[in-house]
């Protein structure tokens, strides 16, 4: 079963190895997404400490992921199409962009679930607290 998650995963922490540990163990494959600079600054309103090639660096080194790729410029939701997950796991905290992935998913032919696991010490491990 093929696993999706999305994110920034800047400042790389015990939070971001939760997710994605939790998520690997709901599939064979661990995809992950990593933001481009430019979302990440529309989305935080600043940009990310570390550039996307880091980022996507750093996630791909951790032993549950199994591929890590940079999201799309454009459509955000076209990677989707491309990687064709079983699952889509999202964060605890996540909220950008899954608003409408129910709907996306649909639009595009996409037969994926979506979960969304809990949190890891969030007083403690949240990229926006460190």
């Amino acid at each position: 079963m093929r696993v999706l998650v999305f994110g920034t995963f800047d400042n790389f922490h015990k939070g971001h190895e939760f997710f994605l540990a939790e998520a690997k163990k709901l599939g064979t494959e661990l995809h992950v997404v990593i933001a481009r600079d430019e979302t990440v600054e529309r989305i935080k309103g600043k940009p990310p400490r570390n550039d996307h090639h880091k980022r996507r660096e750093r996630v791909q080194a951790f032993e549950h992921v199994d591929v890590a790729v940079l999201g799309n410029k454009g459509d955000v939701y076209k990677i989707i199409e491309d990687i064709r997950p079983d699952l889509i796991v999202l964060g605890y905290d996540q909220n950008h962009f899954t608003e409408r992935l129910e709907e996306e998913l649909k639009k595009r032919g996409i037969a994926a679930k979506i979960v969304r696991l809990g949190s890891f010490e969030p007083e403690k491990y949240k990229s926006s607290k460190m």
